[in-house]
């Protein structure tokens, strides 16, 4: 198709009850594995549905079906009420239809105009790239859908809030007015997913359709109309939003009713342990934060909250030797710690769960025994050699531990949910028995079962005398801390003792809740 058929000034004139998809009885399996079970769906112009559900329940199936990289078993799919394209046409899916991805699909070195438009340059005489003409068709559909970005900006330069901009609008350049959206808020502090949601009302006014796909509920409620709601594999509710209250949404995930969690810590007593733990005095990074004062005792779980600018993860890369300070000490149960090298921090007694587990915990093709101990390789052999029978056996008690669901334990990580992959990241910290877990956003991106598992894993380690540093702005994650400290502009701020109210915290994390 050339460059000349990309329309970016037109909108689709849908008949007024015309459906922008819809399955019709939509099966699909893998083998003998049936995954989808006959599900009945449709969306309709300038709506924005909820597509929830836990884990392994079948939505990426269903986007995989929706979006043509998946052939049905069996059943339809229809755009506007016509049959979906061949699977190998992939030029008259992106007509139809783009998913947003939670990882980046842009590619860095490019800038915001080549990524709009990749592999659909813009070609004048002997098929050179027309750059001018490409600069000006991309900022007109930058302007035309209210987006903020300069064609010539490199994609690597670009903030987190821009790049989710930017995949939306090359889905826009490629013609696409059904939008897909895989937990687009995942990276985005609270400002800009407020941002996201105006510019995502913004286009659904122009008559682009939204499915949105998310494990944070209240965010499902502010910006979806209606909701599906799949579990295994089955479609078990399809109607608008207000006819289905949050508990009655949960229960609908899970299969029945969910007790609240008591939101009251480990059930261990601090007073019952030493007095020590992590001390941190003076502790400052250039640019980042500066005269960190605190400390966590054993058996306490301390959030470290604020925007994503804050300091608050360079926290904790600090306190995996992922970063030098330049000022300050940090000493664990009396000792200084040996900051600035990842492997001495380990051997001292501090395990790091990152907050990416795709670009900084697994690696997909390796086993999850592989990944759950490649830190303690050291001692799993003599020089270095790693014994089979010794990781098989760490390994195990690790996966029977946190009760990590698979196959078995030579199965690629990749292959597994994400609530157990990160289930898996956990196991790697906790494998080499630290003094101190450090946790950036441990939950993000799993669902409400694996939520509450990856809970009581810490409060587990809390039990068991481990000083818990949690890095959050996750309300439900800083829920289960003992006391959450709040940086602002690189500064503790505010500190919060449990009890607090969520106006309380989003108000300090925000800047707006005073002084310690």
């Amino acid at each position: 198709m050339s460059s000349a058929a990309i329309n970016t000034s037109t909108k689709p004139e849908l008949a007024p009850h015309t459906a922008v998809v819809a399955t019709s009885n939509l099966r699909k399996s893998f083998g003998k594995i049936e995954i989808l079970h006959g599900i009945d769906m449709q969306i309709n112009p300038g709506e924005s549905r909820a597509l929830v559900g836990r884990n392994g329940a079948g939505k990426s199936t269903l986007v995989g079906c929706l979006t043509g990289v998946l052939a049905p078993t069996s059943g339809t799919v229809s755009f506007q009420g016509q049959a979906a394209p061949n699977v190998n046409d992939r030029r008259a899916w992106q007509n139809h239809v783009a998913c947003v991805y939670q990882r980046w699909t842009v590619i860095p070195q490019l800038t915001v105009a080549e990524n709009l438009f990749l592999n659909n340059y813009p070609r004048g005489t002997f098929g050179v790239v027309d750059w001018k003409t490409m600069r000006d068709r991309a900022a007109s559909i930058l302007e035309q859908w209210g987006l903020r970005l300069s064609p010539d900006k490199l994609a690597s330069d670009v903030t987190v809030e821009e790049r989710q901009i930017l995949e939306i609008a090359r889905a826009l350049a490629q013609g696409s007015r059904f939008i897909i959206l895989d937990e687009p808020t995942a990276e985005l502090e609270r400002r800009e997913v407020v941002g996201l949601f105006d510019r995502i009302n913004k286009l659904r006014n122009d008559g682009v359709t939204f499915c949105y796909i998310s494990h944070h509920l209240e965010e499902i409620y502010e910006i979806c109309d209606s909701v599906t709601v799949l579990r295994d594999g089955k479609k078990v509710a399809d109607c608008p939003l207000s006819e289905l209250p949050r508990p009655a949404l949960v229960e609908a995930m899970v299969g029945s009713a969910v007790v609240a969690r008591s939101r009251h810590g480990s059930g261990a007593s601090i007073n019952d342990v030493p007095d020590s733990g992590l001390e941190i005095k003076g502790l400052a990074v250039a640019g980042k934060f500066e005269d960190i004062n605190l400390a966590v005792r054993q058996g306490e779980c301390v959030g470290i909250a604020g925007l994503a600018a804050s300091g608050k993860e360079e926290l904790a890369e600090v306190l995996a030797g992922l970063i030098v300070p330049e000022a300050g000490t940090v000493k664990l149960n009396g000792k200084n710690l040996p900051l600035g090298n990842v492997r001495s921090m380990r051997d001292a007694g501090v395990g790091y769960v990152p907050r990416d587990r795709h670009v900084e915990g697994i690696i997909p093709l390796l086993s999850i025994a592989e990944n759950i101990t490649i830190g303690i390789n050291n001692r799993l052999g003599p020089a270095g050699i790693v014994v089979p029978k010794r990781q098989e056996d760490e390994a195990a008690a690790q996966i029977r531990d946190l009760a990590i669901v698979t196959s078995g334990q030579h199965q690629p990580i990749g292959e597994l949910s994400g609530g157990n992959q990160q289930k898996g990241m956990m196991a790697r910290a906790l494998i080499d028995r630290p003094k101190l877990l450090v946790l950036v956003s441990p939950t993000q991106g799993v669902d409400i079962a694996s939520k509450e598992a990856l809970f009581d894993v810490i409060a587990k380690a809390q039990r068991a005398g481990l000083a818990v540093l949690l890095c959050s702005d996750e309300l439900d994650e800083l829920s289960i801390c003992d006391r959450v400290e709040v940086i602002f502009h690189g500064a503790i701020s505010t500190s919060k003792e449990r009890g607090w109210t969520d106006h309380e915290m989003v108000a300090a994390i925000e800047g707006l809740g005073g002084k310690k």
